[in-house]
């Protein structure tokens, strides 16, 4: 995939404009539980997921972590080229959840472009719209969905992204993604063994029966 595939306006740039990103942009390769940008403080640049999975989180004063959303291939991240947003005020972690290869587009390359193109101006906001919607979804359940439903979302949405029920994820790993402590997801994974909907061994969470957990999750009757 070239950098023009990223973009459905890219038929709406000017040629010098086209050629500026393709000429800017570089290709890195970042392996599994790389920072790649650590908010605020950090522009990295516009990213933009050839292969692999980013995770976007805050950090808490407590140093307690929770992921707002997921990026996958040919997706976008702008959260790594902050400075291209100042009303952003809260700082944003974007990690390689899995080994990843990215193009870089440095942010003040596309911040210019941005001053010069409607086209681009827009679809960058259509992006952060989407994604702030993915960061108000997700706090509604914080505030409306019991833990249960949350981790039992949680592992629905692991075996699908993987492609099987046999996860390797740590109670840790869970906790971060969650924003709780490690405790309380082991006392609720263990309690889902208990029920018969998870098998537990060291590193290791299979979904023994997904049907339950989707019920579970959609605040059905077991």
């Amino acid at each position: 995939m070239g950098i023009r595939d990223y973009f459905p306006i890219w038929e709406k740039l000017t040629l010098s404009q086209q050629e500026r990103l393709t000429a800017c942009a570089v290709n890195k390769c970042f392996k599994k539980g790389t920072i790649l940008s650590n908010g605020t403080a950090d522009c990295t640049g516009l990213l933009l997921i050839q292969t692999g999975r980013l995770r976007a989180y805050i950090l808490s004063e407590e140093g307690r972590e929770i992921t707002i959303y997921r990026l996958l291939d040919m997706d976008m991240c702008l959260f790594s080229a902050s400075c291209l947003m100042n009303s952003i005020r809260c700082d944003i972690m974007v990690e390689a959840e899995k080994d990843s290869t990215v193009w870089v587009i440095p942010a003040e390359v596309y911040k210019e472009i941005m001053e010069e193109s409607v086209a681009a101006a827009n679809y960058t906001n259509e992006v952060m719209a989407s994604r702030f919607s993915d960061v108000m979804w997700l706090m509604e359940q914080i505030m409306w969905k019991s833990l249960d439903k949350r981790v039992a979302s949680f592992l629905m949405e692991e075996a699908a992204l993987e492609d099987t029920a046999r996860l390797r994820l740590t109670h840790e790993g869970i906790a971060h993604h969650l924003g709780t402590h490690r405790e309380v997801i082991t006392r609720m994974l263990r309690y889902f063994q208990s029920e018969g909907m998870v098998k537990l061994s060291r590193g290791v969470v299979e979904l023994i029966d997904q049907p339950r957990l989707q019920k579970l999750y959609e605040g059905n009757k077991m």
